[in-house]
């Protein structure tokens, strides 16, 4: 087995056949994979994320992130481009997931794949992916602290969404779930509810809440990181994906 690897920005077919950026990276070698779709953070399709999809093709897994930005801004710097989507209020809803779906026919489509395909986002790409995976065809998703799945936004919050709690029977594949006890958004009572309601629906799914950690926890390049959530989180990510997008 190699450990080469191929990354690059390359255009995949999102919602309303438009054409949209993404980034993808991949293992060389012709063993069938299972490939992710990493939704990216509000903060948009920056270089950490990119960092998050090269790490998944360096544990064996093709991943694209696409670019939710690219018709608000096309080719502008990362923080340009969220400000633009701020003003607008967010990524539709609709467009989210046919950009989402996009990517996955994308990874389908690559003649190294397997046919899996799991989706992990952050923030409100955590949001996003519990949306993906009530709306589309999925093999596992994970939602990483994603907001606003249960409640309204607050008046003061740059984005307007609804909460997505009443799409829980459509839940297509297990769900992971990593959260921080210190966060408001989600806060636990919040991600507590969305539990009772997977339950109450008998749907696959695991949550799992770390002390000591708050928003944002993943993010090496924040104040908010928290070493040793992200470790226990990560392991917890490829335990996942290992069970439920191998062959």
């Amino acid at each position: 087995m190699s450990d080469a690897m191929r990354a690059e920005t390359i255009t995949i077919t999102g919602a309303g056949g438009a054409g949209i950026e993404a980034y993808l990276a991949r293992p060389l070698d012709e063993q069938p994979r299972g490939g992710v779709v990493v939704i990216h953070h509000l903060p948009g399709y920056d270089t950490a994320t990119k960092e998050i999809v090269r790490k998944f093709a360096a544990n064996g897994y093709n991943a694209l992130c696409p670019n939710l930005y690219s018709r608000e801004a096309p080719g502008a710097d990362p923080d340009d481009a969220a400000a633009a989507v701020r003003a607008q209020g967010g990524v539709p809803d609709d467009r989210l997931v046919g950009d989402v779906d996009g990517a996955a026919n994308h990874l389908r489509g690559l003649d190294n794949a397997n046919g899996k395909i799991g989706v992990i986002g952050y923030c409100s790409g955590g949001r996003q992916t519990f949306l993906s995976a009530c709306s589309l065809q999925l093999d596992a998703a994970v939602d990483c602290y994603g907001a606003f799945v249960v409640n309204d936004p607050p008046p003061e919050a740059p984005v307007t969404m609804k909460p997505l709690l009443g799409l829980a029977p459509q839940l297509s594949c297990p769900l992971l779930g990593l959260f921080g006890a210190d966060d408001q958004f989600p806060a636990p009572d919040e991600t507590a509810k969305l539990a009772a309601e997977l339950d109450r629906l008998g749907k696959d799914y695991e949550f799992h809440t770390y002390d000591g950690a708050g928003h944002a926890f993943f993010a090496v390049d924040r104040p908010s990181y928290r070493p040793e959530a992200a470790v226990q989180g990560w392991q917890r990510v490829f335990d996942f994906f290992g069970k439920n997008l191998a062959r």
